[in-house]
């Protein structure tokens, strides 16, 4: 037993693993008391409460799975309120505060593919446990936790009416309605197979487009990740609306497997992660809805993003990769949006929480209000910035660990000092390694936390540069 609760690791948002070899009902059963545990150790004096909300998303038996995680945790003597759907993992996070519970536990494996199944831990605040409580799990599982005299309470409730009715009240959902019903603006959705299924619908109306609405385990035989090589069928959709609709604008949306990440398709067909979101996010909330507070962005964020912050004279913090350390900034210190280059937005006006469901309500209320396609907004914010840039990230499976940890090594022990011909002038280590090179553009060399995967990320003047640096990391890492 020891030695399994050894080998459960956290990574940058939760424990996740292959189905049936890491991920098992036995592994769960001793990560989710000692979750409440944690929680309750951590939390009971800021809440007062015993209960914990379990939920979970579409993935292969997730429901299964969530209920083995509500009776072990009954077991030890906590209440568990039990989702009776599934639902975006940020209507848990919202639960949690709502409800006045402990925390959530949510079965999902977010982005992964479809192998994969995680547990994913959230705060009473509503937000993702710090890194000092994913490592109190850790350690608290090589003891285990007894059952207890008396179990808790088990009952089940519905996430989604408190969430949707919340998330409504943060935007003028009445005009995005009435632009959407006149035909001023098209929305498309891609929900990717995943838990945003029909939350549009519900927010916005029938009037939504939705696609890969169906439960699909296998997720079509990619993964859940709002990226280009996934979304032919959206982009010929928007393609073919506006080979028949030239007046109004038009808008597609892609939310992963737990819909807490986004990315765009503006009306021309042209992919729009939150490197390009997150600009014009910031420019939206600040010039028409008047929001302050600091903007937090992670390390491999665009060099967009603090340039449209100095132009309203908002201040920049930037963090590690994970959404857990914007979160940690935003219960410190009042924060305007936190952001990552993976598509996770989060709010001040909200929980500490990504959550793709907001993101995508105001980016269509800046589309609204602005009058403006998504991809000439953008371009309006390169030229009031005088800043243009392209961006593009590799993922690159490795052979083995062992193979990452001699990569990790070598970096460690021979420096880079000049990438692609440019000369390396800075090298930020905050999270992997970010070196920045003599002509601004950067690279990004970061392993992932839960595969055996590198990640590489670049931004440059043009995306020739960009694809040039990529394949010289790819052949150097090869």
């Amino acid at each position: 037993m020891a030695v399994i609760a050894s080998s459960i690791k956290f990574g940058t948002d939760g424990w996740r693993g292959v189905i049936g070899d890491e991920f098992t009902f036995e592994r769960l059963a001793l990560v989710a008391p000692v979750a409440a545990q944690v929680l309750y150790d951590t939390y009971f004096s800021s809440v007062g409460s015993r209960t914990i909300i379990v939920g979970y998303d579409r993935r292969f038996m997730a429901e299964n799975f969530a209920r083995a995680v509500a009776d072990a945790v009954t077991a030890i003597g906590f209440d568990v309120l039990l989702s009776e759907s599934y639902a975006p993992t940020p209507a848990f996070s919202w639960a949690a505060k709502q409800l006045n519970a402990l925390g959530a536990l949510v079965i999902t494996a977010s982005h992964n593919p479809g192998a994969y199944l995680g547990l994913k831990v959230k705060g009473y605040f509503g937000g993702s446990v710090s890194p000092e409580v994913t490592k109190d799990i850790e350690a608290l599982l090589l003891q285990g936790v007894p059952p207890a005299t008396t179990p808790g309470k088990l009952e089940s409730f519905d996430p989604w009416p408190s969430y949707t009715e919340g998330l409504k009240s943060k935007v003028d959902i009445g005009k995005i309605q009435q632009a959407i019903a006149s035909g001023k603006v098209t929305v498309f959705a891609d929900v990717m197979h995943g838990a945003a299924a029909s939350g549009l619908g519900r927010l916005l109306g029938e009037n939504v487009k939705e696609i890969n609405s169906d439960r699909d385990p296998l997720f079509g035989g990619g993964a859940p990740e709002p990226l280009p090589k996934y979304l032919t069928k959206l982009f010929e959709m928007i393609r073919n609306h506006r080979e028949q609709d030239k007046s109004g604008l038009a808008v597609g949306f892609v939310f992963d497997g737990d819909s807490d990440r986004i990315a765009a398709v503006d009306g021309e067909a042209n992919f729009l992660s939150s490197q390009i979101l997150i600009p014009i996010l910031i420019d939206h909330l600040k010039s028409r809805r008047n929001f302050t507070g600091e903007i937090v962005k992670t390390v491999s964020g665009s060099d967009l993003i603090p340039k449209v912050a100095a132009l309203h004279n908002l201040s920049v913090f930037e963090t590690a990769v994970g959404y857990k350390y914007i979160a940690d900034r935003m219960l410190a210190a009042p924060v305007l949006l936190g952001g990552e280059e993976s598509g996770g937005i989060g709010y001040g006006s909200h929980i500490p929480e990504r959550d793709a469901l907001l993101a995508a309500l105001y980016v269509l209320e800046a589309i609204v209000e602005s009058g403006q396609d998504l991809g000439d907004y953008y371009r309006h914010l390169q030229q009031e910035t005088g800043f243009t840039s392209a961006y593009d990230r590799i993922d690159l499976p490795l052979a083995s660990m062992d193979v990452r940890a001699r990569l990790l090594q070598q970096l460690q022990t021979q420096p880079l000092t000049e990438i692609a011909g440019k000369a390396v002038i800075d090298c930020n280590t905050i999270d992997g390694y970010k070196y920045r090179l003599a002509d601004n553009s950067w690279l990004m060399i970061r392993f992932s936390g839960t595969e055996p995967v590198l990640r590489l990320y670049c931004e440059a003047s043009t995306l020739e540069e960009v694809h040039q640096t990529l394949a010289w990391a790819k052949q150097w890492a090869e």
